[in-house]
């Protein structure tokens, strides 16, 4: 109970906090810290000097700013006693619901309680509940055994349950994803309660009538790769579990063959399981799926091992709810960002090819993105060529890493190709430049880096060249090969993009691209690697560039990826390329 005071005293920053139990006449306190004598010595206060007693009483919490302006506690001798001012003070139930005191949280002064604050509160109490339950379940049974030393062994294993809770709830609260998921309560559950087996099966969000098991990648149990699905109305205990919400369990194989269907035997066996227990995940309506632990010899589930199990199954749940949410807005975020990922046109006397490969972890989905599209012509008009002779190119990347990010881009995307269209012959800067302004006027909030680029065939008369224009906002620069002279970096760069910042007006470079020639164009998630330099690594990128002229581009930009790109890169990486054949389309035609 100490604990449980210093940790909601250290989590929210309060000089008092108490674990409270209420008697008819008074309160006491198995938990405390800060508090002064004579309380602290006595550990109790009559019911004179108890807020604690409101949330008894109204059986939710009490979350004051001010005590003294409130006129259930204005009265409260624990103000001027006390000192008590701020107060936010949790529910702590027994196993039936009854509400047998709180844990507060007190300040000296008026205090504006935070959602987060609270919410730490509230999972400190649902763990000190689960420690007041089972302090309350080895009572009944020390009672009933009689005897001291079942008592201290009682104490001792709800002690550690306990603590599987507390490190249940600060585990489970950092992952996001059903595979962080499924790893965290596996290794939990193997320090303290110690399974040969731990395993999840969820009900199929795409199908509910299905449940569908999380497969431990290590391979350490292949059946669950066998029995990856099954139905809901299947005859295996898990699915039982989930379909009458609530805990079955399996006390020897000659139990499962009676009850259950070959398969589950078989894959009982296969793991070398003498006894097993299946806790329902509880959702909002229905269950969202089983854990499930096997033994390899008879294990007994007490009731303060089935509680310490629904809890877990309680922190196990919220945590699958999170993943799925967090997966399902990712999902759609990267269907978004790939479906606006289009196909290159085909130009006579270009090559080009891209490539994107999202960043390794799944809980992140970026604003990268490539275009390149086909220009009309400065004609009155500005109708589309039979066969175009100039040509759009543009990459870039929006600051952050979520759905926002990505929508960001699409619009991003879609209105520098307004902007070209818009204005035939006008240049690339011009473009961007009508995009910030838009970006800026319609308040769209989208912020990054890219460089936009023209490619058209030169009107000088050398056969197979063309002129490349383009101007860069803050990203990192253009590569160019060409062939009998080293890689060289486009340098030329401005200020990146951003709503509101005033800058020098948008500026264009040029630069001849002669038969041969090959371009790059990336975004930073290819060179930013921990450990690594980046002009090492853009270096490297054109070394490469370089070096395979004679590839199709396609290969050029996986064996850059390959050899420059992180393993598993932190960031999206997006590449867009283009060489000129050596045989190509003559200046004019």
């Amino acid at each position: 109970m100490e604990r449980f005071a210093r940790l909601a005293a250290e989590l929210v920053g309060v000089p008092v906090a108490l674990v409270s139990l209420l008697e008819s006449a008074r309160q006491i306190f198995p938990g405390m810290v800060g508090l002064a004598a004579p309380w602290a010595d006595s550990r109790q206060t009559p019911l004179t000097h108890s807020l604690c007693q409101h949330v008894v009483a109204e059986g939710r919490p009490l979350v004051l700013a001010d005590a003294r302006e409130d006129t259930r506690t204005c009265t409260s001798l624990a103000i001027p006693d006390l000192g008590v001012v701020g107060y936010a003070g949790m529910p702590l139930t027994d196993g039936d619901g009854h509400v047998l005191g709180s844990l507060c949280a007190i300040d000296t002064h008026p205090r504006q309680w935070t959602e987060r604050e609270l919410g730490l509160l509230e999972d400190l109490a649902a763990a000190c509940s689960a420690e007041l339950r089972l302090r309350i379940v080895s009572r009944q049974r020390e009672q009933a055994v009689g005897e001291a030393k079942a008592s201290a062994r009682a104490y001792r294993s709800a002690l550690d349950r306990s603590q599987l809770l507390l490190s249940a709830a600060a585990a489970l609260a950092d992952t996001t994803t059903l595979a962080e998921v499924r790893e965290t309560v596996r290794d939990l559950i193997a320090s303290d309660l110690k399974p040969t087996y731990a395993g999840l099966a969820l009900v199929d969000n795409t199908n509910t009538g299905q449940l569908r098991r999380l497969v431990d990648e290590t391979g350490s149990a292949p059946m669950e790769r066998a029995h990856e699905t099954y139905s809901l109305d299947s005859g295996w205990p898990t699915a039982r579990a989930a379909r009458e919400n609530r805990t079955i369990t399996v006390s020897s194989e000659a139990e499962l063959r009676r009850n259950y269907a070959p398969e589950a035997v078989a894959a009982f066996n296969s793991l070398g399981l003498s006894s097993a227990v299946c806790v329902p995940l509880p959702g909002t309506a229905i269950p969202l799926g089983t854990l499930v632990l096997g033994w390899d010899e008879a294990h007994e589930i007490d009731i303060v091992e089935q509680a310490v199990l629904a809890a877990l199954a309680g922190y196990t749940a919220r945590a699958v709810e999170r993943a799925l949410f967090v997966e399902n807005r990712v999902t759609a975020a990267r269907q978004m960002q790939e479906a606006m990922l289009t196909d290159l046109p085909e130009v006579a006397g270009v090559e080009l090819a891209a490539l994107y490969r999202p960043a390794a972890a799944t809980d992140l989905v970026g604003g990268d993105w490539y275009d390149a599209y086909a220009l009309p012509n400065a004609a009155p008009g500005g109708e589309y060529t039979a066969a175009p002779d100039e040509l759009a190119l543009s990459i870039g990347d929006i600051t952050g890493h979520d759905l926002r990010a990505a929508t960001l881009m699409g619009q991003i995307r879609s209105m520098l190709r307004q902007a070209d269209l818009d204005h035939p012959g006008g240049g690339p800067a011009r473009a961007v430049t009508a995009v910030e302004h838009a970006n800026t006027r319609l308040h769209i909030g989208a912020s990054g880096t890219l460089v936009h680029a023209h490619l058209r065939t030169c009107p000088a008369p050398q056969e197979g060249d063309w002129e490349l224009t383009w101007t860069n906002a803050g990203h990192p620069p253009p590569l160019i090969a060409a062939p009998g002279a080293p890689t060289r970096p486009l340098d030329e760069h401005e200020m990146m993009f951003f709503p509101g910042l005033d800058g020098p007006a948008r500026t264009e470079s040029r630069t001849t691209l002669t038969p041969g020639s090959a371009l790059l164009l990336y975004t930073d998630g290819l060179v930013e690697r921990t450990g690594k330099d980046m002009d090492e690594a853009i270096n490297q990128a054109g070394r490469i560039l370089a070096d395979h002229a004679q590839l199709p581009l396609r290969e050029v930009l996986a064996s850059i990826v390959a050899q420059v790109a992180s393993p598993e890169p932190g960031d999206d990486v997006a590449l867009l390329a283009l060489r000129i054949p050596h045989r190509s389309l003559s200046c004019g035609t």
